[in-house]
């Protein structure tokens, strides 16, 4: 509660001792009676309801409510706070449209209603705010295209409209606006438009119009934008080739998922570290694996170290590579890419690996490790399977919101939403963990059925703008996951699942056959000398026998066909056989010309047996 004691700091200036007290009730209307405060910042508490009318006294020239319950309709009594130079009401549940009353406030430089739930269009009164250097109304529901009275905004330094239901395209006014430092549009509705002229804007620094279907070329003249540091242009139908100071500069930059033209000279492989770059950008992942090494499972402890479950059944793979701006990092059979950078947040490096704040409920050891950690992302997050056998599959997307409380503190208002694609379908739309697990803490499993053609398997996450971004503080937003799991819904083949059993089994038993008639053959040589027993010797070797005759034998081998030759040993060559029943034997073709004696073909039949380890 703050009603208690307010009125006894009438000669009050600055007030901000308040923010992050997980304050309860309603706003104080005793407030008023601090003529004298220009300065209040009540961020980050639980205060609910609305702002009460007395407040239209007051002088305030810098008032923040992000992150609280206040609700209802836009509060008119700010908009006969005509002093107010800084309005943030980011992060409450306000409703409905935005009042024309708010162009009565013309000294406004910083406007933030992000993260609320206002509807219909943006009023034209917002044209005469014309000091405005910062206006952010992401996240809500807005209809209508972007206004062209945008080009009002002369001084305006940035610009946030991302995940707030606007329609495009960018009105060509923008160029007007040539302040820019930070401009973010995202996830418009509606159809595709050409890229917006930007060229005139010097000091642009940050530069992210991702999912907007853009269409044609980058223009060359965004050269000359040589302060960007941050550029994301992804999931747009860009075209043309991308303009090489881009990949020369930019070393954060995401151009992902659009259709630009790839030259040929590019190395075939992604480079580490960079999702920006030649051949990152391409949709698929050719698979250079022969069909015998191709795989059709794997398990990822995303953010996490190598987790064992069901007694070495399942081993989720560690997942530990903490950097993720622009980030491309693989693994023999998945890889990660991650871009984006967490801003706002006055951090000078970023955290991609978030660890559990949050009690975590229903769930016990080993399986609650999966949840312990998570890959975190501020932009784009895509899981990629590698070489995996064409053919319909199980996915397992784990989750768990671990950077929320569960609790009446203001660390339990913030709002994770994020889109989820799958083999590039959407599949799971503003997503949000908590809501759909029933808390923080608590996991969930979302399950889906995904077909491979080519051989590559895409997991998308995607934050288009919605949700929080500074609860419990600035830069807690975007994609988050705690685990995968893929597993096929079809049996391998054999030469995946017998190659590593039967093989065994058929490799001794093609072998032992013919041990008879080479025993017979190296006596008949004198190999033996009567010293050494052969049987003696065989029996230290684990071997499982069979019986085959030359006629299956030259069937299995296609009549020892140079096309299925393995091998060479000291005794003659060894072949791949079929057998009739699927089972896969190895054989080998006894020589004459050996000279080798019986310990050392003994030492060969027990190197074929140890396949049974290496296969």
């Amino acid at each position: 509660m703050v009603h208690q004691g307010v009125s006894n700091f009438s000669i009050l200036n600055w007030c901000r001792d308040l923010k992050a007290q997980n304050l309860t009730g309603g706003v104080p209307p005793e407030f008023a009676k601090l003529r004298h405060l220009t300065h209040l910042d009540l961020s980050r508490n639980c205060l609910n309801g609305t702002i009460p009318p007395q407040w239209a006294k007051m002088g305030l020239v810098d008032v923040s409510f992000m992150g609280n319950r206040l609700s209802g309709s836009f509060p008119k009594v700010l908009t006969r706070m005509t002093t107010l130079v800084n309005l943030s009401i980011e992060g409450n549940q306000f409703s409905g449209p935005i009042p024309s009353e708010i162009g009565l406030l013309v000294n406004l430089q910083k406007l933030i209603l992000s993260s609320n739930a206002f509807t219909g269009d943006l009023p034209v009164t917002l044209a005469k705010l014309t000091s405005l250097t910062d206006l952010r109304i992401s996240d809500n529901n807005f209809t209508g295209k972007i206004p062209d009275f945008i080009s009002s905004w002369k001084q305006i330094e940035k610009l946030h409209m991302q995940g707030c239901s606007l329609k495009g395209p960018i009105p060509s006014s923008i160029s007007t606006l040539t302040s820019l430092s930070d401009l973010r549009i995202g996830d418009l509705t509606g159809g595709g438009s050409t890229f917006p002229p930007l060229s005139d804007m010097k000091s642009m620094k940050v530069l992210d119009l991702s999912f907007n279907n853009l269409t044609g070329d980058i223009p060359a003249s965004f050269e000359h934008l040589i302060k960007v540091d941050f550029l994301y242009l992804t999931r747009n139908r860009l075209t043309g080739r991308i303009p090489s100071w881009i990949l020369a500069r930019n070393k954060n930059a995401d151009l992902s998922y659009n259709n630009f033209t790839l030259d040929s000279s590019a190395p075939v492989e992604c480079p580490r570290g960079s999702v920006g770059r030649h051949p990152c950008m391409k949709r698929e992942y050719p698979c250079l694996e022969p069909r015998n090494q191709q795989r059709y499972s794997f398990h990822i402890n995303c953010g996490g170290k190598e987790v064992n479950i069901n007694n070495n059944n399942t081993i989720y793979d560690a997942d530990l590579e903490a950097r993720g701006a622009s980030m491309y990092y693989w693994k023999q059979n998945w890889a990660f890419s991650s871009t984006g950078n967490f801003m706002d947040n006055d951090l000078d490096s970023d955290n991609y690996i978030e660890t559990n704040i949050s009690m975590l409920y229903n769930v016990t050891a080993p399986v609650s490790e999966l949840y312990r950690t998570a890959r975190v992302s501020p932009l784009s997050l895509t899981y990629y399977g590698l070489c995996l056998l064409n053919g319909n599959y199980t996915v397992k997307l784990h989750f768990a919101e671990i950077m929320f409380t569960n609790d009446s503190s203001f660390n339990s208002l913030g709002r994770r939403i994020f889109d989820v694609y799958l083999q590039g379908k959407l599949v799971l739309k503003d997503f949000d963990i908590a809501a759909e697990a029933g808390g923080p803490g608590r996991p969930i499993i979302k399950t889906f059925t995904a077909v491979v053609t080519s051989h590559t398997l895409k997991i998308h996450l995607y934050w288009a703008g919605r949700g929080t971004t500074g609860i419990p503080k600035r830069g807690t937003y975007g994609p988050l996951i705690s685990a995968i799991s893929v597993n096929p819904n079809f049996k391998p083949p054999v030469h995946h699942k017998k190659f590593r059993t039967s093989l065994v089994a058929g490799t001794i038993a093609g072998a032992v056959c013919f041990l008879t008639l080479i025993l017979c053959f190296m006596h008949a040589k004198g190999c033996f000398g009567g010293k050494i027993s052969a049987d003696k010797e065989l029996r230290g070797l684990d071997l499982q026998t069979g019986l085959f005759t030359l006629r299956q034998i030259k069937a299995a081998t296609k009549n020892f066909d140079p096309e299925n030759k393995i091998g060479e040993g000291g005794f003659g060559s060894v072949y791949k056989g079929l057998l009739s029943d699927g089972t896969i034997i190895a054989v080998k073709q006894l020589s004459s010309k050996s000279k080798q004696g019986t310990r050392e073909f003994v030492n060969e039949i027990g190197m074929i047996s140890a396949l049974q380890h290496q296969i």
